[in-house]
């Protein structure tokens, strides 16, 4: 971990020279199905067997160009379908979008993100200020939708990193005009709730008890039924996590709220964004389950130390990979899936 610039080169090393990988015939077959989509029922399920092939047999092919492709061409069919729409948005652009001042927050995350983009070969060298607008951009959009209220709870920004949005620019390739179209067909679905979490920031599209309750879905929904699977899917993994004294929705809120900036390689991060995309939000609370899984022995190891929090909160997520535990999470979908669907679907009336 570290608080300042420069960073230390132990966090520099190892960055490959080149992140795309060249057309594959399988990413082309589903390319080709997404571009010219015969909508007949069913589409959908297909197009997420042959993602799901794919992720099985050769993920790495999800990735580069490959990855930007796929996830603009399935948002964009699923945004034109009334039936796919979670969310009623009316989006007004605003094409004179200034950049305002920036909290110091934001100006660290902005500085990570192209430092990070930069060494990925993903960004060019006046990315900065691109970036910068999409994030007016976005908060603007959001803006459109957030409760009007004089009460001091309901009033102002989202005050944290928007680790989605930069995590679409760095998709895109620093693509200013893809990543905010990107981003608002993207707010229609019901897996925007989950991944992009400024969207819910004291949001009209959730109850007003809610919102001015200032707990997201992430947390009251995604992190509440990660314990309660993993009671019943890692039973010595979430006694360890009692007996710490250490919810395990703490770190798992975490790990989502930055989506996995700083615990996992970008691979990862690409990966896990876009299986939910196309798979489903109840993939988040099967990806947090999974990385439990990896680290079990490590979480008991350090129960036992008594520094499992130091070491969850501090510790990247060495080794983990997507692809290793899809198949895992493909058969905690067939247990699971009905009951999370229903509650998160259901987030609009929830109260907490």
């Amino acid at each position: 971990m570290f608080s300042s610039y420069p960073c230390p080169m132990r966090y520099l090393a190892g960055f490959p020279g080149k992140t795309d990988v060249g057309q594959d015939d399988d990413v082309s077959k589903l390319l080709s199905a997404l571009k010219n989509p015969d909508k007949q029922v069913g589409w959908i399920e297909s197009t997420q067997r042959q993602f799901c092939e794919i992720m099985k047999r050769k993920p790495y092919v999800v990735s580069g160009t490959n990855l930007s492709e796929l996830i603009e061409k399935f948002v964009l069919h699923l945004s034109e379908a009334p039936s796919d729409c979670y969310f009623d948005r009316k989006y007004q652009a605003d094409a004179n979008v200034t950049t305002k001042s920036l909290t110091s927050i934001q100006q660290l995350g902005i500085k990570m993100t192209i430092s990070y983009g930069k060494r990925l070969n993903l960004l060019r060298e006046n990315a900065e200020n691109d970036l910068c607008q999409v994030l007016m951009h976005c908060e603007n959009f959001l803006k459109q939708t957030s409760i009007k209220s004089s009460q001091c709870s309901l009033r102002g920004g989202y005050v944290s990193y928007d680790w989605f949005a930069s995590s679409i620019f760095l998709i895109m390739r620093g693509n200013k005009e893809k990543t905010v179209k990107f981003l608002q067909q993207f707010s229609h679905l019901l897996v925007s709730a989950f991944l992009w979490i400024p969207q819910l920031h004291h949001s009209s599209h959730l109850s007003v008890d809610t919102a001015a309750s200032g707990i997201h879905p992430v947390y009251f929904c995604s992190a509440h039924y990660v314990e309660m699977l993993l009671k019943a899917e890692l039973p010595l993994v979430f006694s360890a996590f009692h007996m710490a004294g250490f919810a395990p929705s703490q770190i798992c809120q975490q790990w989502l709220m930055q989506c996995f900036w700083n615990y996992l390689d970008w691979s990862e991060i690409c990966h896990y964004i876009s299986i939910c995309i196309f798979l489903g939000p109840d993939y988040q609370i099967y990806m947090c389950i999974s990385v439990l899984k990896h680290l079990q022995q490590e979480i008991l190891q350090h129960t036992q130390n008594q520094d499992l929090q130091v070491f969850l909160k501090e510790e990247a997520l060495h080794e983990f990979r997507v692809s290793d535990y899809f198949r895992y999470m493909e058969n905690l979908a067939l247990t699971y899936r009905p009951v999370l669907l229903r509650d998160m679907k259901n987030i609009r009336v929830q109260s907490t």
